[in-house]
């Protein structure tokens, strides 16, 4: 387990991670008036590839590229591909729903992700994952009906 600052440090991503999420659904929904939704996707795809590019280059973690193994290309892939499929569903949803109400939807992704995580990766599923999860699906219904 690390410890000190760094040991934290994936708490600070993580929230720096919510708040951009939630100017993402904002920004959106007023960015895709008039716009079709597989387009509006698709660009919003090009920024986000141009900006991680941009990092892997200012970091320096381009000459990592060759020592990818073929299972991780596969995963990163597959992640990708189910990255897209979400976006595009997401964009629609925006489109044609109430994005206070598609969003708490969309965040049931962290109910599905315990499960996957502890069937799949064989991660723990306690007690508190438990009323969490079962917290975030009864607020979910409370937000949406």
């Amino acid at each position: 387990m690390e410890k000190g600052a760094k040991g934290n440090m994936w708490m600070v991503f993580a929230i720096l991670s919510a708040v951009f999420a939630a100017l993402t659904s904002i920004f959106a929904k007023i960015g895709i008036d008039g716009v079709p939704s597989n387009l509006a996707t698709a660009l919003r795809t090009v920024v986000v590839l141009a900006m991680a590019w941009v990092m892997v280059f200012i970091t320096n973690q381009q000459g990592g590229i060759g020592a990818i193994s073929s299972k991780s290309w596969l995963f990163l892939i597959l992640s990708g591909l189910a990255t897209g499929a979400s976006w595009l569903c997401y964009y629609k949803a925006i489109q044609i729903g109430e994005v206070s109400k598609v969003v708490p939807i969309d965040k049931m992704s962290v109910v599905l992700t315990l499960i996957l995580a502890f069937v799949f990766l064989h991660e723990k599923f306690t007690w508190q994952s438990g009323v969490g999860a079962v917290l975030i699906t009864a607020g979910t219904l409370v937000m949406v009906l």
